[in-house]
């Protein structure tokens, strides 16, 4: 019976390791999202002020060889 707690003690430090390990790497990647989240806003708001008012098109903006 011994044996088996301490088993069960050793499986529960490990998975509260792992449990930590993974809230540390969820904790970056939220970081990582709400970074790109903010560079995507301040591009998005940087081309909408390079062209007021104009809506491009991709066909405008054929090379010369077309």
């Amino acid at each position: 019976m011994t044996d088996r707690l301490t088993e069960l003690e050793i499986k529960l430090s490990f998975t509260e390791d792992m449990v930590e390990e993974l809230n540390r790497t969820v904790y970056r990647q939220q970081q990582q999202i709400d970074a790109l989240v903010m560079e995507l806003l301040a591009l998005r708001q940087q081309m909408q002020s390079a062209m007021p008012g104009e809506a491009r098109s991709l066909r405008d903006e054929l090379p010369p060889h077309y």
